[in-house]
């Protein structure tokens, strides 16, 4: 052999050994993203959902999340009609100016350094919004919140349809990554060619069938910003069949402040479970962590912080302090028993017969899909024991109401001057998506013809989306009311 083949030889040797290596310490590399500030780790930091593509889910793939909105700006405008912002913007996530980030994104995705870059969504993505208090004004953000702009659905709907697309090709995205990556060299182009975009396409396509109830809308209505099916994904990942389609179960996005005063009461919208871990944990596995991936550090260390999250203060300068001590009388007699801390049956399930309200969401839950979360972490120290069926709805405490808005578990109604009105008076149907205040009648703008709603007509006509129900203190006389919406203000 000459000696110039045997250089040439050794050469390559030594490139296959080293790119061996560099994957090798890629596959070895798993650095979730942590933050020593706690507000900036919950809005930021990782809970387990971005986890690596090695597995069969995982998060999806930095590079390819930060460009769908350049390669695909049409199929986000016709999921967003009219909507406001550039982006994600449009889907109603927040993205905060101030804040500085090695991988920019918006309040509620964490960041994975892994053989492959992930993004995964965190607590922050449901459980933070904002307020406005004029068109155009400074938004006011509040941890905790409902996040009552987010079209989560839409969010799925856009990487489905990105997926179906032709566009979604390793030439179009990588050449769109090159754009804002200039440092996207060889071998990542390779390993996102060959692995990353395939793979990514294979998964996406796989969500497209498990989503495929989405498109039954006679039985499964578009949820609409601040709304998710919790329970429907669930069913479809135990394989539960024709189960998974036959209800509806979308219901608003709750708040999670002042967690430490909810021990031991009935949790979720149903009171279908008793533990906060357990429903801080299903809400993490539901987002996208596996049962080996949740981060349990991380969950207990936000469990820990929203325990003693204070509920935002309604602005005292729009309280009327004259009727607040008249409305308190009013309250005791007609609110206290089921949202006062001290009320006989606060924290515990209402049932559906006396309380009225839409059945959608607690049908959605049965024996069945109880005795399959129940299942959820098995040989783990966490594995779940206390989910069941109930028979109606969790009389939740009322701090700081007003910022949860729109009402009732569904949020059919938009205002919580329109709670206190007859099932039959409240609005049929109104725009909801807007952070835009209405101190008066404490709740978001819903006004306007559907022709002019530029964020979500909400239809209380479809399935799940009734209005009916909880007409506690609508025969009080308009004074009363006004009172009484005053103390509620206070709360």
């Amino acid at each position: 052999m000459s000696t110039r083949r045997r250089v040439v030889i050794v050469a390559a040797a030594a490139v296959v050994l080293f790119l061996v290596g560099a994957v090798l310490s890629l596959l070895q590399t798993d650095q979730p993203e942590r933050f020593v500030d706690i507000e900036m780790h919950f809005k930021y930091g990782s809970i387990g959902s971005d986890y690596s593509m090695a597995a069969d889910e995982g998060g999806v793939p930095y590079w390819i999340w930060r460009v769908l909105p350049d390669v695909f700006p049409d199929i986000l405008e016709r999921l967003t009609p009219g909507q406001p912002g550039t982006g994600y913007e449009r889907l109603g996530f927040i993205f905060e100016p101030t804040v500085t980030l090695d991988h920019p994104r918006p309040i509620g995705l964490s960041f994975r350094e892994t053989a492959i870059e992930a993004v995964g969504v965190n607590c922050a993505v449901c459980h933070v919004g904002t307020v406005r208090d004029t068109p155009g004004g400074r938004a006011q953000l509040v941890l905790g919140m409902p996040a009552l702009r987010l079209d989560f659905l839409g969010y799925e709907r856009f990487l489905i349809d990105a997926a179906d697309d032709s566009r979604f090709n390793a030439g179009t995205l990588i050449d769109a990554i090159k754009q804002v990556n200039p440092d996207f060299g060889f071998f990542d182009q390779m390993l996102y060619r060959f692995v990353v975009i395939p793979r990514m396409k294979s998964r996406l396509d796989t969500l497209r069938s498990d989503f495929s109830f989405i498109d039954d809308l006679d039985r499964h209505p578009p949820w609409g910003p601040g709304r998710v099916d919790t329970f429907t994904p669930y069913k479809v990942r135990f394989e539960m069949g024709d189960a998974a389609y036959e209800t509806a179960g979308q219901a608003d996005f709750p708040a999670i402040w002042n967690q430490s005063i909810r021990a031991g009461m009935e949790l979720h919208w149903d009171g279908n479970n008793l533990s906060l871990d357990e429903r801080n944990l299903s809400a993490s596995i539901g987002s996208g962590a596996s049962e080996s991936s949740v981060d349990l550090q991380s969950i207990e260390r936000i469990k820990r912080w929203i325990e003693s999250l204070p509920a935002p203060k309604f602005p005292a300068d729009r309280i009327d302090q004259s009727l607040v001590t008249a409305g308190e009388p009013i309250y005791n007699a007609n609110c206290a028993l089921c949202h006062s801390l001290e009320g006989a049956r606060v924290g515990q399930v209402e049932p559906i017969a006396t309380l009225g309200t839409d059945p959608s969401r607690l049908d959605s839950f049965d024996d069945a899909i109880a005795a399959n979360m129940n299942t959820l972490g098995e040989g783990r120290p966490w594995a779940f024991s206390n989910f069941r069926s109930t028979d109606g709805y969790a009389n939740a405490p009322l701090d700081g109401i007003w910022a949860r808005a729109p009402y009732l578990h569904n949020g059919s109604v938009p205002y919580l001057s329109d709670l206190l009105e007859p099932a039959a008076e409240r609005p049929a149907a109104f725009c909801r998506g807007s952070d835009l205040y209405d101190y008066q009648r404490v709740g978001f703008v819903a006004d306007g013809a559907e022709s002019e709603c530029t964020e979500f007509w909400f239809d209380t006509t479809l399935v799940g989306n009734g209005k009916e129900g909880h007409e506690y203190g609508t025969n009080l006389s308009a004074d009363q009311k006004r009172a009484l919406l005053e103390y509620l203000k206070t709360q």
